[in-house]
């Protein structure tokens, strides 16, 4: 009996080995991309768009899991398996999209993330900028796949700054719950662009990308580094990704929550709704809310940004990667796969030009927001109809279920664009 105990395997240890790219891709999408465009929500409409956190963990949830699906059962990456269904210029197409909006982002990003560190320790940003987008150069490249992927999971862990910075800001959760559970459909076409902006960051085409090929990266951090080795997966394999997804997923949306929240009750309240740079939401939250609730936020920034940018970079060059059948993957030499770090490079240093080009940093943010949020419907029809097709997803499509989701949620992004150009 006591032998039996001690091979009883430990819940909590194989949970928390369980949590991998599921994790790692869900607490990216709370990248400052995904937190202005979270800002600027609570901001001019207040605690009006709550209610979308709870639609969109479950969709975004079937979204990822579908796409995980993909990496782990064709043992390749979303761009070889799209490849196998279309034309490879419309592949192309996607990726240069892919890179174009990706890159806004991170120069985005970088620069939200040094006017963080600026004013903690009023140093210029721009020096900021250059040192930031350097060193995640230099350590994507450096280091090895479970390293990063080791570091990035950790980096999740900054995100509960801003649910402890709603606390801190002491909203009224009666009319907080309200407005979570009785959804206020939007009126106006700045309603109807806040809500396309929320969806295309919180379901976000790199993400796709992303999380297929972290599926390919963790079997080949196995030894499955042959494709017909990694060709299927198991059902506890499966089971094991949902709960990863589904995990990273809840609380990538529960942190959406807590920001629009915060920004709700400390900006839209006092009438602040016009956000120039995460800079300004952060100097706002110190006299209304506490010099803690400042620390916290802007902390925040410079944590996930580190998460986000190799996510970023990342995907596109796994995307052109993928297009192109280059040599990919972080667990690959700089000498053996050139092209790929090729992109990733250039995105990188793209990113560090725009902040000396003086571009709104929360606009450019928001804006790529409503973009991925006209293109991402655009990718989860072709996401769907591979992820449908028995043949290429070697006997294990699937199930109903998924597709009812992710096709809803497609059908969903379609309506929500139309409704806003049509307003």
């Amino acid at each position: 009996m006591a032998n039996q105990k001690q091979k009883r395997p430990n819940f909590v240890r194989r949970f928390f080995a369980v949590l991998g790219p599921g994790l790692i891709t869900g607490a990216a999408d709370d990248d400052p991309s995904g937190i202005a465009t979270y800002s600027i929500a609570g901001a001019q409409m207040g605690t009006a768009m709550l209610w979308t956190a709870l639609i969109t963990w479950p969709f975004m949830a079937a979204v990822q899991f579908m796409c995980a699906r993909v990496g782990m059962v064709t043992g390749a990456g979303l761009g070889t398996a799209l490849r196998k269904k279309g034309p490879r210029w419309l592949l192309f197409s996607g990726a240069l999209g892919l890179l174009i909006a990706n890159t806004i982002n991170v120069g985005s990003d970088l620069s939200a993330m040094a006017d963080a560190a600026e004013m903690l320790t009023a140093v210029n940003s721009h020096i900021y900028v250059v040192i930031f987008g350097a060193g995640i150069t230099y350590a994507t490249i450096r280091f090895r796949y479970y390293q990063i992927a080791m570091v990035m999971k950790w980096l999740a862990a900054v995100l509960f700054a801003y649910v402890i910075t709603a606390f801190i800001a002491g909203p009224d959760w009666l009319h907080v719950l309200r407005d979570t559970f009785i959804p206020s459909w939007p009126r106006n076409h700045e309603a109807w662009q806040t809500l396309v902006a929320i969806l295309g960051t919180t379901i976000s085409p790199y993400l796709f990308f992303w999380q297929a090929s972290q599926e390919v990266e963790e079997e080949k951090a196995m030894g499955r580094r042959l494709l017909v080795q990694r060709q299927g997966a198991t059902k506890r394999e499966i089971n094991d990704r949902k709960l990863d997804v589904g995990v990273g997923t809840f609380f990538s949306n529960f942190v959406m929550y807590f920001i629009i929240l915060t920004t709700a009750i400390v900006l839209h309240k006092r009438g602040v709704t016009d956000i120039d740079t995460s800079k300004q939401v952060a100097e706002a939250l110190r006299p209304l809310a506490g010099p803690l609730a400042y620390l916290l936020y802007t902390i925040g920034i410079i944590g996930v940004g580190f998460l986000a940018i190799p996510t970023l970079a990342g995907s596109a060059a796994y995307a052109f990667a993928e297009t192109f059948s280059w040599k990919e993957g972080l667990d690959e030499p700089f000498r053996g796969a050139r092209p790929f770090y090729a992109v990733l490079i250039l995105s990188m240093l793209l990113g560090i030009g725009m902040d000396f080009f003086n571009i709104n940093p929360v606009k450019a943010l928001f804006w790529t927001a409503v973009i991925n949020g006209v293109l991402a419907p655009l990718l989860l029809v072709g996401i769907w109809i591979v992820a449908s097709d028995s043949k290429l997803m070697h006997g294990q499509p699937s199930s109903w279920v998924s597709r009812v989701a992710v096709g809803t949620i497609t059908l969903v992004m379609f309506g929500a664009v139309a409704a806003m150009f049509l307003l």
